[in-house]
């Protein structure tokens, strides 16, 4: 018996599969294919959101930057604005660090939920339901391996 995934809901090998809190023999499914759901807007709200955050400092640094060089002011506030201004858009950096580091995660999770449907003699079921993108592909493509023998895996 070849393990192809395990996790603490699936348990994918080729003797056997275990999903949604039901267990298939490979032989018993007929067919396997996937759908994907409707997008999640609020998901790319939340990314967009992100972005925002990552720029905003940049824009307020270049802001200070750009009144110090147009504004008529003396030497030393001139000075004071151009310093601030940079230490603000030097800010940015790590701050754009954290913020990429989730919207990398986001994208790991995917926008929209993710199905792997099954045909077997009793007919359609639902074999898995998740959100999170990555874990569905590895799950898919274990289920590819599982299911490569016999044929019946949709396209």
């Amino acid at each position: 018996m070849t393990t192809y995934y395990r996790d603490g809901d699936v348990w994918i090998t080729s003797s056997g599969i275990r999903m949604n809190g039901c267990n298939y023999v490979p032989a018993e499914l007929r067919q396997v294919w996937h759908r994907a759901g409707s997008r999640s807007w609020a998901t790319i709200a939340n990314r967009g959101a992100l972005g925002v955050a990552m720029v905003l400092p940049l824009l307020i640094g270049a802001l200070g930057v750009v009144i110090a060089v147009v504004a008529d002011a003396p030497t030393a506030v001139t000075i004071g604005l151009i310093g601030g201004g940079i230490l603000v858009g030097l800010a940015a950096a790590p701050l754009a660090d954290l913020l990429l580091e989730r919207v990398d995660r986001s994208y790991d999770r995917g926008s929209r939920p993710r199905e792997i449907w099954g045909r077997t003699r009793h007919g359609d079921v639902l074999l898995l339901r998740t959100m999170d993108a990555a874990r569905f592909g590895r799950i898919y493509r274990a289920l590819q391996r599982a299911l490569e023998p016999t044929g019946r895996l949709a396209r």
